[in-house]
């Protein structure tokens, strides 16, 4: 079984969400770029998969403003704008990682978050 990765540390002040993980592994995410890429039945049809969230009706300046731990799997923003139903799992964020070495490798792999 796979051991999944949780958060340490959290920090959503600065000009990206900062996640600490107990790996050690430090993964950086833009807000919008999360806020964009939200799992929620309102952003992404369930049946399909396909995007229903246009972003040009999500500011540029959108912020996480708050933050919370679901469960023992995920977490939970609330975004600016006053969105704060998606779910945001370790796994897809890790997977989603910004970070270089990550970009890197996810290139070499021939993939993209």
């Amino acid at each position: 079984m796979e051991q999944v990765v949780r958060p340490k540390e959290v920090d959503i002040t600065g000009d990206a969400i900062v996640i600490l993980w107990d790996d050690g592994h430090r993964s950086p995410y833009p807000h919008r770029y999360l806020r964009l890429r939200c799992p929620c039945a309102s952003c992404v049809e369930e049946m399909t998969g396909r995007p229903r969230l246009d972003p040009a009706t999500v500011p540029q300046d959108v912020r996480a403003v708050d933050q919370m731990l679901v469960g023992s799997y995920a977490l939970q923003f609330l975004w600016s704008d006053t969105h704060y139903t998606g779910i945001y799992t370790f796994r897809v964020l890790r997977a989603w990682c910004t970070c270089i070495a990550c970009r890197e490798a996810q290139a070499a792999a021939g993939g993209h978050p």
